[in-house]
């Protein structure tokens, strides 16, 4: 059996980090065919119910209210239309349904009110429900539990010390606090990052630090390559590499064996070569549908035909 280490230093980490790639791969490969049936990919849909209108000022976001983009604010969808998405998504082999709402924090309020009912429709499905609704007070991630929700997804995007350069809405505590109270309601942790936002490598490196010395890890680590948003601050942003992302993905295996590791925001973009090396390189999870929220995103018949040529099985929901 693997070991899982919550003890793992800056120092190690970076070490690990800065190994030949190929090195790096391998190891992690390994560590995977360990934890996890390599085969097994899990297919997540997200659903955006609350589009734009943000008043959080992420320089890489189409949802923040503070930018000119292409994006608009719209108010929540209806119970009957995220029912239908989510049955559509199921029937396609999704076996995790993502709500995400473009809220600064969850508000008690009639609209927190339909969000619980939604959880508990789709939980009806039999499948694993994840939300993300920005920053929660204790009491409201209990009646999430108790509503059937099985993740919260609550992304650190970057380390602490870069990430005033992205958001000054908000602190990084902030966000640690809400993974807390997560934790402590009995509610799975969703919780990675985004490559691109003109971080160094050390950043990268510090941010896997903090996931990886969380005890217990976070259940899920979802990894997005930015994609550029015309009208945001960060709409020049360089392209990263499918190396940094391979890199980054191998580390993250290595360091959280147990891990989903989701190729989130950015597959889009990946040739299907690209794209198997990602799996070898730990990954086990991916968003499948047009949107994933405001960005481009395959669609379930071409990742169908991927799996296919990979010889790939979509994993069972609760299989963890």
């Amino acid at each position: 059996m693997q070991k899982i280490r919550t003890d793992w230093t800056i120092e190690e980490i970076g070490a690990l980090y800065h190994k030949p790639l190929m090195e790096v791969i391998s190891e992690a490969n390994a560590i995977h065919g360990l934890c996890h049936n390599r085969l097994e990919v899990q297919v997540c849909t997200l659903i955006s119910i609350k589009t734009g209108g943000c008043p959080e000022d992420c320089k890489y976001c189409a949802q923040s209210s503070r930018y000119q983009t292409s994006i608009s604010a719209s108010p929540l969808m209806k119970h009957e239309e995220v029912m239908q998405i989510a049955k559509e998504a199921v029937e396609k082999g999704c076996t995790r349904i993502c709500l995400g709402a473009a809220w600064r924090e969850v508000r008690d309020s009639e609209q927190f009110e339909r969000v619980l009912s939604m959880v508990e429709g789709i939980c009806s499905m039999g499948v694993e429900v994840c939300c993300t609704l920005g920053m929660l007070k204790e009491h409201q991630a209990q009646r999430l539990k108790k509503a059937g929700l099985y993740a919260y997804n609550h992304n650190l995007d970057t380390s602490a010390k870069h990430y005033p350069k992205v958001i000054s809405t908000r602190i990084f505590s902030d966000r640690l606090k809400t993974l807390d109270l997560v934790e402590e309601a009995g509610l799975s942790v969703c919780c990675g990052g985004i490559l691109g936002l003109g971080e160094e490598t050390q950043d990268r490196i510090a941010l896997l630090h903090t996931l990886a010395t969380r005890d217990p890890h976070p259940e899920s680590v979802p990894v997005n390559i930015l994609s550029p948003i015309p009208g945001t601050p960060f709409e020049g942003q360089p392209q990263v590499s499918i190396w940094e992302m391979l890199r980054f993905i191998a580390t993250a295996r290595v360091l959280m064996p147990k891990a989903m590791i989701r190729l989130s925001a950015g597959r889009l973009q990946m040739l299907l070569e690209q794209q198997s090396l990602c799996f070898l390189a730990g990954a086990n999870s991916i968003f499948s549908g047009e949107k994933l929220l405001t960005v481009d995103n395959p669609g379930f018949d071409a990742d169908s035909e991927m799996f296919e040529l990979f010889g790939l099985k979509k994993r069972a929901p609760y299989a963890c």
